[in-house]
């Protein structure tokens, strides 16, 4: 059995199975609905249901309120359609010729980059080119439905093989398996390309750029590609993680230090064996110590749904316009099912 879904005011239409959630159907049918976490965290793909009902499999998502779900609101990510239904959200367009496809890979090489990330560098075929935006993410299809998303870490200039970073996560399937079974020259399946976290490149405002942990990934695409295209407006980034071990990239940021680019690394939990003399505490607090006036620059930001939730808050607070704040909320999340 499907359903019918229709957006407004677009009147764009696509069906949609019970074992899927509104949002995997519609970039199933090549329509890119604002989303991030895809974990029901960062209401990003919060939506007016204006007619139809859904279900939420594994209860009401943590950051929809009940007070949200009376009045006709759903988090398109977890909410699977009961009956058809009428949605009011608008599909976003993405520049380029990047479209949707679903495609075999090889994983060409396996690279522990530290003790809980692997680089993992994937092979497509040769026969089209895999057109994508440095910031965009895959999903990998894995057995009966289940799919991990990861963020593409190479930008498209340098995309002979897709790199991505996979953080281990305790009872995750696919990277416990990325980490303990998987060979090279392995054959995967994925989707893509995915997201709407890519540089506006026809605003000139500086930069701040922040990432906690793994969101170091779609930053550093986002970071080459515009070292390539001459970005000429300033640059500040700011990366947050536990321990020194953790900042698994450093050396290569701070290669890139220049007049116009600037790195500040920060640990949250530094110990005695980081002999740590740098910024601690908050990422985002780091941030905001440095500019406490943001009203003047454009803020992109990846890492956990806490650290994105904070920074909506108190970076608006700081006078940055909700619409110059892009993200990309990373769910450290159990394997997801369809």
């Amino acid at each position: 059995m499907t359903y019918k879904i229709n957006l407004q005011p677009s009147d764009e239409s696509f069906t949609a199975g019970p074992e899927e959630s509104v949002l995997e159907a519609a970039l199933r049918h090549g329509l890119n609905l604002p989303h991030s976490c895809r974990g029901g965290s960062c209401l990003s793909c919060r939506a007016r249901i204006l007619a139809g009902k859904v279900d939420y499999p594994r209860g009401l998502p943590a950051a929809l309120t009940e007070v949200d779900a009376s009045q006709g609101f759903a988090l398109l990510c977890q909410a699977r359609a009961m009956t058809d239904l009428q949605v009011e959200a608008r599909p976003m367009e993405v520049p380029g010729n990047a479209r949707i496809r679903r495609l075999p890979c090889r994983v060409q090489r396996l690279e522990r980059l530290s003790e809980d990330v692997m680089g993992m560098y994937l092979k497509l075929p040769g026969f089209e080119p895999f057109e994508y935006l440095a910031g965009q993410y895959v999903d990998i299809l894995l057995s009966n439905g289940r799919r991990r998303s990861f963020s593409i870490a190479s930008p498209p200039f340098d995309s002979e093989l897709l790199e991505l970073h996979v953080r281990r996560v305790a009872g995750g399937h696919f990277t416990e398996h990325v980490f303990e079974k998987m060979k090279e020259r392995a054959l995967l399946r994925l989707e893509g390309p995915l997201g709407q976290f890519y540089l506006r490149e026809d605003e000139q405002r500086p930069l701040i750029m922040m990432a906690g942990g793994t969101g170091y990934a779609p930053i550093k695409a986002i970071l080459r590609q515009a070292f390539k295209d001459g970005f000429a407006p300033p640059i500040h980034f700011y990366w947050g993680a536990r321990g020194s071990a953790d900042l698994y990239d450093r050396q290569t940021v701070e290669a890139w230090t220049s007049e116009r680019f600037a790195f500040v690394p920060v640990l949250s939990e530094p110990s005695a064996q980081d002999k740590w003399d740098g910024r601690t505490g908050f990422v985002h607090r780091a941030v905001l110590e440095d500019f406490p006036e943001l009203s003047g620059f454009d803020v992109y930001a990846a890492g956990p749904p806490a650290m994105i939730e904070a920074t909506r808050e108190e970076f608006r607070a700081a006078g940055l316009p909700v619409e110059r704040l892009f993200f990309d909320s990373f769910d450290y999340a159990a394997d997801r099912e369809d």
